[in-house]
């Protein structure tokens, strides 16, 4: 009897693929460890979550950074997830020839991927050394704040609820209202 397997691509595989156009103009894919995964296409809530958001971070973020929406990151060999939001030192054309490999925040908004966001991606983004990843938690209002990164996990949690303010690790002198990000 054969043994059957899962085949698991590269990042340069993957970018290969995306070069040589195999997949559909608009068709929302990420590689998350060797996988190419579907993305879902994102509901009015979840459009307006990843807004705000992007404004809240933009304003609390001076110059010398970059806000990416939607935008791929470089995680390692075998990822390269399109976080909805990424917090990243430089700016634009800093990544005119290659996708940023780290960032100092990552924000997914979440509904139907709340357990995916919370599981897969989060041990992803602590494996890739991200300090600081929160999930804009639709479903429950409120927002997940992890930090610590290790191997496997964060070293800590906690949920911001509206009402709360939130500092990031790269800017602590700003306050981000967990109801300004909320829709």
């Amino acid at each position: 009897m054969r043994a059957i397997g899962l085949r698991r691509w590269s990042r340069d595989e993957y970018d290969s693929m995306i070069a040589a156009g195999l997949f559909a103009p608009g068709e929302r894919v990420e590689l998350i460890d060797g996988e190419i995964l579907t993305v879902t296409p994102q509901g009015t809530l979840h459009a307006t979550a990843i807004r705000l958001t992007e404004d809240a971070l933009r304003s609390s973020f001076g110059p010398g950074f970059d806000v990416r929406a939607q935008l791929p990151i470089a995680a390692d060999a075998h990822s390269e997830p399109e976080p909805d939001i990424a917090f990243v030192r430089g700016t634009a054309r800093d990544y005119r020839d290659a996708h940023p490999t780290t960032a100092l925040l990552i924000v997914e908004v979440a509904d139907a991927t709340l357990d995916f966001d919370c599981q897969r991606k989060q041990i992803l983004y602590a494996r890739a050394g991200i300090p600081e990843y929160w999930i804009v938690n639709l479903i429950d209002r409120c927002v997940e704040v992890y930090r610590g990164p290790g191997p496997a996990s964060y070293r800590s949690s906690r949920k911001c609820l509206p009402g709360e303010i939130i500092s990031p690790l790269a800017a602590p002198g700003a306050k981000i209202a967990v109801s300004d990000i909320l829709p």
